[in-house]
């Protein structure tokens, strides 16, 4: 279809050619040309970029000619949040680019800190995320389309040795003395297709297959170190010992539950000198009869309620055994409760149940006071609180990927999030927020600090109250204001 004479007849630069385009080719660009290639003798001309268009008869340079709002730029972006959890997690980044490439890394960090800001985001969502947060400005052009994103996870899983590699970085940074603790969550997976997804203990209860997540807890500096997938029915004790192994862990003592035995890692434990480990024995215990356990030496410092004993075992183990009168109350009268309610009582058990109401057991391969033990333990309550905030706060609850590359991948990902939601609570903490503010009333006040864009150029933060202000003063995202000065004193009447 030739071009009408009246559109080749307009003024435009030299050296341009007109191309039609649109559905009913009338549509008019004009591109520059550039120079010609030769093709068995014969010049072909080679078109540029374009540089304008005609319309109503007249030559409009590209730059005078409004570009489509789908196409524009985006010039309203998210703030507060993705700076602040750029500001605590830098040291995550630089951690990732001594294992990863570095486009791998940005990605793996991008999608980390988007999982934070938007709780329960969908793998989907993440590039309209990416657009509308200022992380895009922090890190320009990250590609996390949905296919992206897809296929980058499965090839994450797949080099699944610098997971462990990174895994064991990290591991490798815990201090000696520093208290570990290891427990695990389980998160729905109906996946037919990964050898991850099958029914665990909760399978009766909760009627869904679940993966397995163990995750190391570093007590004194107040996030998680590394963590790993299971199938979900595997027992913690059989994925101990490769938890351990796999990342690592050569340092600090493993403070577990009943479902970490220190039997089930006796390898590790004696492989590496400054690998402890304290865990509580089951009731039924053979060291209860053995140490005479429940014959209590006195009453533990500072807790008058609670009675203690320690006792030194065979194959140097410590043993510390604890009663709490108060939690003992409440056990009884649930006993009594279930009894009343079953119609069934026995003297003789209740005798024999009475006597372990309230106990709690620990055993250690470390000597120490019976009071450091107690408190010790006592701060496996902090892991309880790095599940609840990784199901809860930032909705992990259910993997919505299937395969085994791409769940592994995926969890990896999720773990950085967990470190650096549990970083913003730190800051909230430091700050003295957390004292006045839920997780996600604050999370929500960030979120809101947008900034905009109107000349094209600079960004400025939109308007907001007062007090929101003071929110992003406290966290250092905006400077404070200076102090008055103190005006003179009133001069003295005579």
């Amino acid at each position: 279809m030739p071009i009408p004479k009246e559109i080749l007849a307009v003024e435009r630069p030299k050296n341009t050619v007109v191309v039609m385009y649109g559905k009913n080719k009338n549509l008019f660009a004009i591109r520059e040309r550039v120079g010609c290639t030769y093709d068995h003798g014969r010049r072909i001309p080679v078109n540029g970029k374009t540089i304008g268009h005609i319309i109503d008869g007249k030559y409009v340079p590209k730059e005078a000619h409004p570009v489509p709002v789908s196409q524009s730029p985006v010039d309203l972006k998210d703030w507060g949040a993705a700076v602040l959890c750029d500001q605590l997690a830098t040291t995550l980044l630089k951690e990732l680019t001594a294992v990863y490439d570095k486009n791998d890394a940005l990605k793996i960090y991008c999608i980390a800190i988007l999982r934070v800001c938007n709780s329960g985001i969908k793998d989907y969502e993440l590039k309209d995320a990416y657009e509308e947060s200022f992380i895009s400005e922090l890190y320009p052009d990250v590609a996390l389309s949905k296919n992206t994103v897809s296929r980058f996870f499965n090839d994450l899983g797949k080099a699944y040795s610098r997971i462990c590699k990174y895994m064991s970085l990290r591991a490798a940074a815990v201090e000696k003395g520093h208290h570990v603790i290891v427990d695990g969550t389980l998160k729905s997976n109906e996946s037919t297709v990964n050898s991850l997804s099958d029914y665990s203990r909760k399978a009766r209860t909760k009627g869904t297959r679940d993966i397995s997540i163990l995750y190391a807890y570093d007590l004194e500096a107040g996030e998680p170190v590394c963590s790993k997938c299971f199938p979900g029915n595997m027992l913690d004790a059989t994925a101990y010992e490769s938890f351990l192994k796999d990342n690592s862990i050569s340092k600090g003592i493993i403070v577990g539950d009943k479902g970490f035995p220190s039997s089930a890692a006796k390898k590790q434990f004696a492989l590496h000198a400054d690998l402890h480990y304290m865990n509580p024995l089951k009731r039924d215990s053979r060291y209860i009869e053995q140490c005479a356990l429940l014959n209590y030496e006195g009453q533990l410092p500072g807790h008058e309620t609670i009675l203690y004993k320690k006792a030194k075992a065979e194959e140097g183990k410590w043993l510390y055994s604890f009663r709490d009168t108060t939690q003992s109350h409440k056990e009884d009268y649930g006993w009594l409760h279930k009894a009343q309610k079953s119609g069934e009582f026995r003297n003789d058990q209740y005798m024999e149940d009475w006597l372990l109401f309230g106990t709690i057991i620990l055993e250690s391969d470390l000597e120490m006071e019976p009071l450091i033990a107690y408190q010790t333990y006592g701060c496996r309550w902090e892991i309880e609180l790095v599940m609840r905030y990784y199901k809860q706060t930032c909705e992990f609850d259910e993997t919505r990927v299937h395969d085994d590359y791409s769940v592994i991948g995926s969890e990896f990902c999720n773990f950085l999030s967990t470190v650096i939601t549990y970083r913003m609570i730190g800051a909230f903490e430091k700050s003295g927020l957390f004292y006045k503010m839920t997780y996600k009333k604050l999370l929500h006040i960030l979120n809101r600090a947008k900034k905009v864009r109107i000349d094209g150029a600079n960004w400025e933060l939109i308007t907001m109250n007062p007090s929101q202000i003071e929110i992003l003063q406290e966290l250092a995202l905006l400077p404070k204001p200076a102090p008055k000065k103190r005006g003179r004193k009133p001069k003295n009447k005579v």
